[in-house]
């Protein structure tokens, strides 16, 4: 495969295909596995993943790349077969979550800026020797009463601006992800404000990233959808979060990325996967739109694995439908009979 970012960039969004993000924290994963009463074990974390990326069907078809997290991309597979090499073996990519998480942001009661830069050349460095070619660095901006703030905003971009610098630096591709949370403490935010905040928002991380000389042909946006916040007292429909998010995205986003990679947030499986498909009707548009989702991707398979051996082909059926369905909306050819058909 070629070394050169824009390459790379370019086969994260190939026809057909998206990312999957396996890249939940120690946090993250062991209150997944104890939703089916899964012990959170170092070996029950590799089983759950190596099953995963041994479901051929799904990562030769469908994945273009995996976001790892620290552990995993330093794991082995039960017969020493380094994780990363049986992503590379499917035909996808190795990419690796570098930012330390969203922590308060001292003066600014109730938001959040994302650490993680202090050293992060040399992690880099590491990651690319373990054999990963993208990154991703989450920033999270959550919308309530006065927030959020300028100061935020800019903090949280430039963060991501600096990052994907630092990326670039060292051939690693930066998947630049600011999310404006439709699932904060208050969420009872319309689809209006959120496009208002998102649109804010990811012009102020455009202006960072043309500020640290970032080459945008070499990076992939990492967006939230056009969403009501989960409490609001009405949510807006499949065709208006398809057209306000490729309207606010159009607005925002220049045609030189090659790719946006849409989070799942807080939506259900069918509905991340129907938004996506109603987006990609409404092209041409000037950059691929796919999916970059964790637990919309996930989540069938981990409930129908349990911990137990016996279902791992089951589990592996589960994630290949859902990698099935996101890939025809990554071409705007998902239909709700499809989806049934299974």
């Amino acid at each position: 495969m070629s070394e050169r970012l824009e390459d790379i960039a370019q086969a994260m969004v190939a026809d057909g295909k998206g990312i999957l993000a396996a890249d939940e924290s120690s946090g993250t994963i062991k209150k997944r596995f104890d939703s089916i009463g899964v012990t959170s074990t170092e070996e029950n974390r590799r089983d759950y993943r190596e099953m995963l990326f041994r479901a051929d069907e799904a990562m030769k078809s469908c994945i273009s790349g995996v976001i790892l997290y620290d552990e995993t991309i330093r794991q082995k597979a039960v017969d020493g077969t380094p994780l990363a090499d049986l992503i590379k073996a499917a035909g996808s990519i190795p990419g690796i979550k570098v930012d330390a998480g969203a922590k308060p942001m001292a003066g600014f009661p109730g938001e959040k800026v994302t650490e993680g830069l202090d050293g992060l050349r040399e992690r880099l460095q590491e990651y690319h020797k373990l054999g990963a070619r993208f990154a991703k660095w989450r920033a999270v901006i959550d919308i309530a009463e006065g927030t959020p703030t300028w100061g935020c905003i800019k903090a949280n971009a430039h963060a991501l601006a600096r990052y994907a610098a630092l990326c670039q630096e060292n051939g690693i591709v930066p998947i630049v992800e600011p999310e404006v949370l439709m699932d904060g403490p208050v969420a009872t935010h319309d689809a209006d404000r959120c496009y208002q905040v998102t649109e804010w928002t990811l012009n102020t991380v455009f202006d960072e990233l043309f500020e640290q000389r970032v080459l945008l042909e070499g990076m992939i946006l990492k967006p939230n959808m056009i969403v009501a916040g989960k409490n609001a007292s009405s949510q807006a429909g499949a065709e208006e979060v398809a057209e306000k998010t490729v309207r606010c995205l159009k607005s925002c986003v220049p045609a030189a990325v090659p790719g946006i990679a849409f989070l799942s947030g807080g939506q259900s499986d069918e509905e991340a996967t129907q938004h996506l498909s109603l987006m990609n009707e409404l092209g041409p548009l000037p950059w691929k739109l796919t999916f970059s989702y964790g637990r919309a991707l996930q989540a069938a398979a981990l409930q129908a694995w349990g911990g137990k051996p016996e279902n791992v082909a089951a589990a592996q059926r589960a994630f290949t439908h859902r990698a099935r369905m996101n890939g025809l909306a990554a071409t705007g050819r998902w239909t709700a009979e499809l989806e049934k058909a299974a």
